[in-house]
């Protein structure tokens, strides 16, 4: 298997026109494949070394739904539609997508009724995926300039004495889990996937938290966490 463009034979397996291929997937997006893979049935140490992962990752994979080995005697072996779903996957863990998404996408895919579709649904995810890692960057510039200003005006004495009344102590188990997310940088549509909430319910949660500390915006409660030693960054 070539890498770079698939070559025909790849192109009809993944559009499920092998009678080899398994008709759950029907079509997947166009990638590239590894370049030292074998022809026909991958040994999982192949596999493995392929896509620069671990026997125990393709084994995880298995459990959650996004490939299936077969057996050739004591030997855990992949077709080559698994070769394919695994190009998917690990692009996708490449981009940092969690594996509850790319199951999500996966499902997606198996629905897919051409292949023009299903290369809209890939396009699609790695566009959302696109725009996290924007909002994920601009809260990390933001959360590290005001964690610096802050250290700046200690480091001159110039730091300003925490409000005496802050009511940081009622913040509920929801709160510091949502605290502690918002500190690593995740923006409120990962929240409320991680969370299992729906996007305004993690709105709330995140206003509710900003409104305890007596901060202006969710930066100033992150900064107040980390003086107080609620949270870590």
């Amino acid at each position: 298997m070539p890498g770079g463009s698939m070559p025909d034979g790849t192109k009809r397996a993944a559009n499920g026109e092998t009678s080899g291929c398994r008709a759950k997937y029907r079509f997947l997006p166009s990638t590239a494949l590894p370049a030292d893979l074998p022809e026909g049935p991958v040994p999982i140490a192949e596999m493995a070394n392929a896509f620069g992962v671990t026997h125990r990752t393709l084994h995880f994979y298995e459990e959650k739904g996004l490939l299936s080995a077969n057996r050739i005697g004591l030997m855990r072996v992949y077709g080559e539609d698994d070769v394919m779903r695994m190009a998917v996957i690990n692009l996708c863990r490449e981009s940092g997508m969690p594996v509850a998404v790319i199951q999500e996408l996966m499902e997606e895919l198996r629905r897919a009724s051409s292949q023009d579709e299903a290369e809209a649904m890939f396009r699609e995810a790695l566009s959302i995926r696109k725009r996290e890692l924007t909002a994920e960057m601009s809260t990390l510039h933001r959360q590290l300039q005001q964690v610096s200003d802050l250290l700046d005006a200690d480091a001159n004495g110039e730091m300003p004495p925490l409000n005496d009344n802050e009511d940081h102590s009622s913040l509920s188990d929801e709160e510091m889990r949502c605290l502690s997310l918002m500190a690593e940088g995740f923006s409120t549509q990962r929240i409320a996937r991680t969370l299992d909430l729906k996007h305004d319910e993690a709105q709330a949660l995140e206003s509710s938290i900003i409104l305890k500390f007596r901060a202006n915006n969710r930066f100033q409660a992150i900064a107040k966490a980390v003086l107080l030693g609620l949270v870590n960054v």
